[in-house]
C-alpha cells in the first residue's frame, strides 16, 4: 500500500472515530470525552491536508519548481500542528466552564466502550502509517501517525477519568484530565511545527547516513583523488548530497566523467533516494566559499 493510500485509509478512520467518540460524549456528558472527539477532527482535517501535500509532492519537476515539490510535506505536518494547537485551546475553553459548572456523567459504560473501539482502530492505523513513514521516509504520513498515537495516548487517560469520576465522586477530575490532555497534545502540536520548521532549512541527513556517504567516498579515495565540501541536505522524502572531487588535470574529460558516474552510482546504491551531484576539479584547483562578498 502506497502513502496515499495510508492516507485515505486515515480520512476514513478519522470519520468513524469522529461518530463513536461524540456518540460518547453525547451519552456521557464528558468534558474530557468531548476534548478526545474534537482531536479527531483534527486528525480529519490533517489526514486531507496530507493528502493535498503528498499529491502535491509527487508531481514532477516543472519550470517554476525544476528541483520538485518534495517540501510540500513539511507543510503537511506544520498544519496539523497549528490545528492540533487550536484544539487544545478548545479543550482548554471546554474544561474552564466545566470547572465553574460541574456536572455527573451519565451512561458511562457505552461511552467507554465507544471510545476503546476508536482508540483500538486509531492505535492499528497509526502503527501501521508509522512503519510505512520510515519506509518511505515521508514526513507528511509520519505527522499524521505521530498524531494518531497522541490521540490513542489521551484517549487511554480520558477513558481512565472517565471511569474513576462516578467511582469517587470527585466530578472536578473530567475537567481536570481534559485539561491535561490539552498540555499533551499542545506538545506534540508545537513538536510538529518545529520539525515542519526545521525541514524546511534545508536540514543535514541523519549521522549514521553521513557516515555512510563518508564510507563510499573512502571506496574511491586515492593520492591522485580526493574528496571535499561534502554537504547533504532533506527534501520531503528525498535525499541529496553535494561535493567536489579532485583529479589530475591531465585526465581527459571522458575518464574523469568515467570516474564521477560510478561514485554517483555507488553513492545512490549505498543511500536509498539520494540524488548526488558532483562537481569536478583539478587536484591543484580550490573552491572558496568563505568570500564575504557571498555572505551579503
Amino acid at each position: 500500500m502506497q502513502v496515499a493510500s495510508y492516507l485515505k485509509l486515515s480520512i476514513v478512520v478519522a470519520l468513524a472515530t469522529i461518530v463513536l467518540k461524540f456518540g460518547a460524549w453525547w451519552l456521557t456528558g464528558s468534558v474530557g470525552l468531548l476534548s478526545d472527539a474534537l482531536e479527531s477532527f483534527v486528525n480529519l482535517a490533517g489526514a486531507l491536508f496530507a493528502l493535498a501535500m503528498v499529491t502535491v509532492a509527487a508531481a514532477p519537476p516543472d519550470a517554476d519548481h525544476p528541483y520538485g515539490h518534495h517540501k510540500a510535506e513539511y507543510f503537511s505536518s506544520g498544519f496539523e500542528g497549528l490545528l492540533i494547537l487550536a484544539a487544545a485551546l478548545v479543550i482548554l475553553w471546554a474544561a474552564g466552564r466545566r470547572f465553574v459548572e460541574p456536572q455527573p456523567l451519565e451512561a458511562v459504560g457505552i461511552g467507554v466502550a465507544l471510545s476503546v473501539v476508536s482508540s483500538v482502530l486509531n492505535g492499528a492505523l497509526a502503527w501501521a502509517m508509522l512503519r510505512k513513514a520510515r519506509e518511505h521516509r515521508s514526513m507528511a504520513l509520519e505527522g499524521d501517525a505521530r498524531h494518531l498515537f497522541t490521540d490513542v495516548y489521551t484517549s487511554a487517560g480520558v477513558i481512565a477519568a472517565v471511569i474513576a469520576v462516578p467511582l469517587t465522586g470527585w466530578l472536578w477530575l473530567d475537567p481536570a484530565i481534559a485539561v491535561a490532555v490539552a498540555a499533551n497534545i499542545a506538545r506534540e502540536g508545537v513538536r510538529l511545527v518545529w520539525a515542519s520548521a526545521d525541514g524546511l532549512m534545508d536540514r543535514a541527513l541523519e549521522p549514521e547516513v553521513q557516515a555512510t556517504i563518508q564510507r563510499t567516498l573512502e571506496q574511491f579515495s586515492h593520492p591522485a583523488i580526493r574528496f571535499d565540501h561534502v554537504s547533504t541536505r532533506r527534501a520531503g522524502h528525498r535525499r541529496f548530497v553535494d561535493l567536489h572531487m579532485h583529479m589530475p588535470s591531465a585526465w581527459t574529460l571522458q575518464r574523469a566523467a568515467a570516474l564521477r558516474a560510478s561514485v554517483e552510482q555507488a553513492l545512490m546504491s549505498a543511500v536509498p533516494g539520494l540524488r548526488a551531484t558532483i562537481q569536478l576539479l583539478p587536484m591543484d584547483v580550490e573552491a572558496h566559499f568563505d568570500d564575504p562578498k557571498d555572505l551579503i
